[in-house]
């Protein structure tokens, strides 16, 4: 049998679930639910922290425990690096994201700051440099109604994007089509990628920059970004709120027999 306090989460999580309990709606004092039956004040409190740690409630001192908004962002897999965007029009992968929410987005949403800097092990590794050899880092901040949805770093070999929109610390994308475009208009033509995805708990440090609440785990990505000859152009490092967004994919599904496996 589940503990007095699993057994009083889940019939909020389900209010919560089924409407009975609105985004930005406050749940009741612990005290209201002490009188009403539900358990003790311990009860109650552990019940709040497991809502809290699964991402349907914020809990902070003067507005109680609030329901979340549970509007995820849809976070494009393949449709994101739609070349049409980037190349042909203006749009950035975190602006397509965006549009296909059905969100407003703006240029402040995103800040970055971008230093050159000795490789991490992660990055010479995906680009096979020797030790000590030199990248710039373009760190991004991504916020969605002055909330931080994710962060963003993208490494590149000075080579590729020195004297470039990349290495401008600008507020908002590095131009029309983003670091994209530019790569693209440097004659370093995006044509395939890798994403790799991990869930894991969020480090304290990354807990305050996201603003996440206590418990609440991050998505990893490691996105590599190759041209035709096989040139790795570009090794990105993302951190995102894994209660903030749902990751979409909608691609051809592959047959090796015929040598579309890719």
């Amino acid at each position: 049998m589940a503990p007095k306090w699993r057994e009083l989460a889940d019939k909020l999580a389900e209010r919560i679930r089924n409407g009975e309990y609105a985004a930005g709606q406050r749940l009741p004092h612990i005290r209201d639910l002490v009188q009403a039956g539900e358990g003790s004040k311990s009860t109650v409190h552990a019940a709040y922290k497991a809502l809290e740690a699964e991402g349907l409630v914020t809990s902070s001192r003067g507005h109680g425990t609030v329901v979340r908004e549970q509007a995820p962002l849809k976070r494009l897999g393949i449709a994101r690096y739609d070349k049409a965007k980037w190349r042909d029009g203006d749009e950035v992968a975190f602006i397509a994201d965006r549009v296909a929410s059905g969100r407003t987005f703006k240029r402040g949403d995103q800040t970055q700051t971008v230093a050159r800097v000795t490789a991490p092990a992660l990055v010479a590794a995906a680009y096979g440099l020797p030790d000590g050899a030199e990248v710039y880092a373009r760190a991004r901040l991504v916020r969605e109604n002055g909330r931080p949805t994710h962060t963003l770093t993208s490494y590149y070999r000075p080579e590729h994007v020195e004297g470039t929109r990349l290495v401008d610390p600008s507020p908002g994308p590095a131009g029309p089509g983003g670091g994209f475009r530019v790569l693209y208009d440097a004659g370093h033509e995006i044509d395939r990628m890798r994403e790799e995805l991990r869930a894991r708990p969020a480090t304290p440090d990354e807990a305050t920059l996201l603003q996440l609440a206590p418990g609440e785990w991050v998505m990893e990505l490691h996105r590599t970004a190759y041209t035709a000859d096989g040139t790795v152009v570009e090794f990105a490092v993302g951190v995102h709120a894994a209660t903030r967004f749902a990751w979409s994919y909608d691609f051809t599904v592959p047959d090796s027999s015929t040598g579309e496996a890719s």
